[in-house]
């Protein structure tokens, strides 16, 4: 054991925190995997990109909620024990591990494709070998460095996604750089088909595409353990950022359908390069691909960021190897990071295997974790909103809108997806990578966890009550345990 494993050091605001989500989730979804859920779905996709960010709003509202009363590390993980079980949390915990890893896979494989743009000579793995260097570099610093690159490389994108918004409308109406014979406005958007241009199918297949968009926007809960003020920060956060990115996904899109025929859309770059630089006007298709750039390395910082605290917070109950818990002298978990940039190079030697397919691949498989990770988010509110009802305990202070309906709502949505990835013949290997995962958990948990012994309860840091514990442990004891490394197992 290290002799550095005190507690995560605190240092991140709300502006950090509110960008650090705007960081995970604009990014690669919409900067790239838009192509492919444009091809699916047609001018529809801004009914499936609403419908998503609708459902994801209600998650967020359930997990800060949560994050409010129990702002600790490992956020929805420990909750998903605390209410759940422990198993529930253990299969929760490594599945949004295992979803952030393989974000961050999308997200290196989107790099190396946007700069084939400029290098298309160069082999994608260079690059993306080099992205990854860098990422862990960063994520090795104080906390307080990792926020303030998130906020500022967020910052861009957000603000060359309002300037391209503002600049595709002028198009729209002034016809800039367009051709005469072109049409711009809804004309163009509808012009191949209507707004259901591939029937209600094409809907349906465009949401696994849709739903890993907004993956990620989750580890805004995972921020409450290094906020400065979780009380003040989180509902700041929460309340803005999911409305935020389904303005900036429905307003660009329909920009960009709007200007340039959606059907023409290949996928081979971004689509936002693609545009622009079919348009001819000059350097824009080059500073978009800096922007695009920019918004992967933002991604991939926050994939890390989200990955490394959770498996530390497993670690603190017992559910992943002792090593995690190790923390540097900034109060950085060292070796989770470490780990995730040996995921990471897992990205390169498929990018230089699989350059044209694994895009979509990852995808499919990243949206099967990300909604398993979400429906346990819900699920463990409802069960929280119960406990808190059962015990007669005092009201949360942020509570989600129109309970309980929405919640059973976002719910029912989620399984839909779930099932729709098993309908699709294009996403059916998510199901069954899925499976596996799950299987190689439960393994895992029989083995490791579940057999030697039990949970300790997890002290609430912001109210100073211990939780009551989860095991077999009377609940005295439980009140009165203070969390241990390797409590929970062999690991």
């Amino acid at each position: 054991m290290s002799s550095f494993t005190q507690a995560l050091a605190r240092g991140l605001n709300i502006r950090h925190i509110r960008f650090m989500a705007l960081g995970s989730a604009i990014g690669t979804g919409l900067f790239y995997g838009s192509a492919s859920a444009i091809q699916s779905a047609g001018p529809s996709v801004l009914l499936a990109y609403m419908i998503g960010g609708a459902a994801v709003f209600l998650v967020m509202r359930a997990l800060g909620e949560m994050a409010v009363r129990h702002p600790v590390s490992g956020s929805f993980g420990q909750y998903a024990s605390r209410y759940l079980g422990p198993f529930a949390g253990f299969i929760t915990g490594w599945t949004f591990a295992f979803e952030m890893a393989i974000v961050a896979i999308a997200d290196v494989t989107a790099l190396g494709i946007y700069m084939g743009f400029w290098f298309p000579e160069v082999p994608r793995w260079t690059w993306i070998l080099a992205a990854v260097a860098l990422i862990c570099a960063l994520n090795l610093m104080r906390v307080k460095v990792f926020g303030e690159t998130e906020f500022w490389l967020s910052i861009l994108k957000v603000t060359a996604i309002i300037a391209m918004i503002v600049g595709g409308a002028a198009i729209v109406i002034f016809g800039f750089g367009l051709p005469d014979t072109a049409n711009p406005g809804l004309d163009t958007m509808l012009g191949s088909g209507g707004f259901f241009a591939n029937g209600f199918w094409g809907l349906l297949a465009s949401f696994s595409i849709v739903m890993f968009a907004f993956g990620g926007i989750e580890t805004v809960g995972i921020t409450a353990g290094e906020a400065d003020n979780p009380k003040k920060a989180i509902p700041a956060a929460v309340n803005t950022v999911p409305v935020r990115i389904l303005l900036f996904y429905i307003c660009t899109l329909s920009v960009l359908m709007m200007i340039f025929p959606w059907q023409d859309i290949d996928g081979a770059t971004s689509p936002f390069v693609q545009i622009f630089d079919s348009l001819g006007i000059p350097a824009a298709a080059h500073i978009l691909n800096a922007v695009v750039i920019t918004a992967a390395l933002s991604a991939i910082n926050a994939d890390i960021f989200g990955a490394g605290r959770m498996l530390y917070g497993l670690a603190q109950q017992g559910q992943a190897p002792a090593s995690f818990a190790k923390v540097s002298r900034h109060g950085v978990p060292w070796m989770t990071v470490a780990t995730m940039g040996g995921v990471l190079l897992a990205g390169v030697v498929l990018n230089a295997l699989l350059p044209e397919d694994l895009f979509k691949i990852i995808a499919s498989i990243a949206t099967f974790a990300t909604v398993w990770v979400w429906v346990m988010i819900l699920l463990s509110h409802i069960a929280m909103k119960r406990e808190i009802k059962r015990r007669g305990l005092p009201a949360s202070e942020f509570g989600v809108p129109f309970w309980p309906m929405a919640s059973y709502a976002a719910l029912a949505f989620m399984v839909f997806i779930v099932v729709l990835l098993g309908v699709m013949p294009d996403t059916r290997v998510a199901l069954v990578v899925g499976g596996i995962w799950i299987a190689l958990l439960f393994v895992a948990y029989r083995l490791w966890v579940r057999g030697d012994g039990r949970l300790r309860a997890e002290l609430d840091d912001e109210t100073g009550v211990a939780w009551p514990g989860t095991g077999t442990e009377p609940a005295a004891a439980a009140d009165s345990a203070q969390p241990s490394g390797n409590a929970a197992g062999r690991f």
